[in-house]
């Protein structure tokens, strides 16, 4: 078959183009950046769309030529720039349902998610219950998958957080969740598999989740088990600490980060996740994965233990540096007059002086600034490290004497450039 993906990049949608590749189909993936998607798999015939482009099914009709069936993955927690939960997730998709019944495609898959309704709390979930209802009244051979806490060897998003949770030393803050139900990202991606194929029943709604519902903190501790790491204590937090730390999330979506730890996710967690497995075990006559099982795809290598604790680091790393190269520069004009006093007792005339301190000034202001934006940063650090160097290499040869100065100005440049090549090696949220 050939079968048409949009958010074919993403944490299930890359599940699902695996098995479907593996099964002998064809595969169209789609999405608004697919440059490293083409990289990773190139078996995949891959269409860059932005989704907000494609609210009409006039937009949508070029794109479904040749294609037999379509498995729609795509999603986005939270509003933010580039980022419209209504429109990716409700408009668009609609806009899809309609196309496909003009163009003759029949068969289309939904990966929605448990608890998604029109009246549900959040944005995320009505903008699927509304796409869901849009779809139950089609006349496609339409099928609904609500996963629930999605896990497995991949991390992205929720199961990227409660990986940095499950890592943390000493003790593991938890705010008061009701029970959670969870499955396995192989799992998803088989019943989507399965359900394309023909081999479950259509015209239905299936929550893929495991039999028994578990607590927060045995998740985040199993978790930790299968990481290697050794047994943490537990603590329950205020809540108004994890809602100001989700706050924080929020803020920086703003500046074009999609950080697992905003308020649609807290909200979430708060609500529960949970769902009724009979439908799908009857239908395909046999439980989904449970937790043991779905966590044995986990290793406890030193690669996911790395990424663990590298994950709650690297907003703390950027914020960081941003604030550090910040300070530098509204310091540097704020003390003008002192910073051209240690260049004009070196001999440089006083314009000279001015130049190089109110332009080096500005130039931290700038490299702070872009290290904050999620877009600006890996340019930022490349310019971070470029500036370093030229600083200490002009130190060198107009004050060598700074190099052994009691306060370590140009010493202490050392470990910010290496921060920022860190900056460099971290900066993929795929």
């Amino acid at each position: 078959m050939r079968i048409l993906v949009p958010g074919g990049y993403g944490l299930i949608g890359s599940a699902i183009v695996s098995a479907l590749l593996t099964a002998g189909h064809e595969v169209t993936g789609l999405g608004r950046s697919v440059g490293q998607a083409r990289l990773r798999e190139p078996r995949v015939r891959w269409l860059q769309h932005d989704l907000k482009d494609l609210v009409s099914a006039e937009a949508w009709r070029p794109l479904l030529a040749d294609v037999d069936a379509v498995i729609n993955a795509a999603g986005v927690l939270q509003d933010g720039p580039g980022d419209d939960v209504m429109v990716t997730q409700s408009l668009a998709m609609v806009a899809l349902f309609e196309a496909c019944e003009q163009v003759g495609v029949k068969r289309l898959v939904q990966i929605s998610a448990v608890g998604a309704s029109p009246d549900a709390a959040t944005v995320f979930m009505r903008s699927k219950g509304i796409a869901d209802e849009a779809l139950e009244g089609s006349s496609l051979d339409w099928t609904i998958l609500r996963p629930g806490l999605v896990l497995g060897s991949s991390a992205y998003g929720g199961s990227a957080l409660l990986h940095a949770l499950a890592s943390l030393p000493g003790f593991i803050p938890l705010p008061p969740a009701p029970s959670i139900r969870s499955v396995a990202l192989d799992d998803v991606a088989a019943t989507a598999l399965a359900v394309v194929e023909g081999r479950l029943p259509h015209r239905r709604i299936y929550d893929l989740v495991e039999d028994r519902a578990h607590s927060l903190q045995e998740i985040v501790a199993t978790l930790r088990a299968r990481l290697g790491l050794p047994p943490a204590r537990f603590a329950r937090w205020p809540l108004w600490i994890f809602r100001l730390a989700f706050r924080l999330g929020d803020l920086a979506g703003l500046l074009g980060w999609r950080p697992p730890m905003r308020t649609t996710s807290l909200d979430q967690i708060l609500a529960g996740i949970d769902g009724d497995p009979t439908p799908l075990g009857a239908a395909n006559g046999r439980s989904l994965k449970a937790l043991p099982e779905i966590l044995e795809a986990v290793g406890g290598t030193v690669r996911e233990r790395w990424f663990a604790r590298l994950f709650l680091l690297k907003p703390v790393i950027v914020a960081t540096l941003g604030l550090f190269w910040l300070l530098s520069g509204l310091i540097g004009l704020i003390e003008a007059d002192k910073a051209k006093v240690v260049l004009t007792l070196r001999g440089f005339a006083p314009t000279t002086a001015a130049l190089f301190v109110h332009g080096g000034a500005l130039a931290d202001l700038l490299l702070g600034a872009a290290m904050l934006w999620r877009r600006t940063m890996p340019a930022a650090a490349t310019g971070m490290i470029g500036v370093t160097l030229a600083y200490l290499l002009a130190g060198s040869l107009f004050t060598p004497d700074l190099w052994l100065d009691p306060l370590g100005p140009f010493l202490k440049t050392l470990p910010a450039a290496v921060l920022a090549l860190v900056a460099l090696a971290i900066k993929d949220a795929r």
